[in-house]
């Protein structure tokens, strides 16, 4: 049955929203229930009972609990749901603390990665659409692959860019991110953007040229995603 789902948003910024995957939730009938988890303590209930749950980016490390206790409650509902094999996409952190909550280890990577490369992916994975088309990157953090996943996207400086865990999908890079919100990032990054060497100006010229595009595959990610999680809904009501 497509429409009447529900979907859990977990937010760890305001600029770290759901961009342009707002849409397709709303096109597909789907409601959502967002949780700003800095601020707001989590139902672990609706969390666990959502049909969908979405793990957006943050700042923080997914290994940062003694710093954000916030992240154990998220890491907790994590595992809770992988248990039940209850679907979950993460995106950037969301997928580091994924990964984190099947027991994969995650750590700082090899060097801060910002801005639009390309990625090599598995043709038969929800993220297809990002074949050939230069994503956007924006983290310094990284993760192992976790036991029984199917990595399905890589790149020649991370080789963990997505992966497959049951109906759960992790995403390293940013798929959510159109040419509004990368203003937004742009104007809310810069100190990080310029302790990196970064001028925002030449970041901002990629995006006149990419967000877009990368953007459409984004919503066409999330919509090949929806269909598998109301596929298998729809069988087990």
């Amino acid at each position: 049955m497509r429409g009447g789902r529900t979907a859990v948003v977990l937010r760890h910024a305001p600029t770290e929203h759901l961009g342009r995957f707002a849409g397709v939730l709303a096109a597909r009938g789907w409601s959502v229930r967002q949780f700003d988890v800095a601020v707001e303590d989590l139902d672990a209930t609706a969390v666990q009972q959502a049909d969908a749950l979405i793990v957006l980016g943050g700042a923080v490390g997914a290994y940062q609990s003694d710093l954000f206790p916030f992240l154990t409650a998220e890491l907790n509902a994590l595992r809770a749901r992988l248990a039940e094999d209850r679907p979950v996409l993460g995106v950037c952190l969301g997928a580091q603390l994924l990964a984190a909550a099947a027991g994969a280890a995650v750590f700082r990577g090899p060097e801060t990665e910002i801005g639009f490369a390309a990625v090599r992916v598995v043709p038969d994975s929800a993220v297809a659409p990002f074949g050939g088309i230069p994503v956007l990157q924006w983290h310094g953090d990284t993760f192992e692959l976790p036991a029984g996943a199917r990595r399905v996207a890589t790149s020649a400086v991370y080789e963990n860019q997505a992966f497959e865990l049951g109906s759960s999908l992790g995403v390293q890079f940013h798929p959510e991110v159109d040419a509004r919100m990368l203003g937004q990032w742009l104007a809310s990054g810069v100190g990080e953007l310029l302790a990196a060497g970064i001028d925002p100006r030449r970041l901002r010229a990629e995006g006149a040229v990419h967000a877009e595009p990368q953007a459409a595959a984004g919503a066409q990610m999330l919509a090949t995603w929806l269909e598998q999680v109301e596929a298998t809904a729809a069988r087990a009501d």
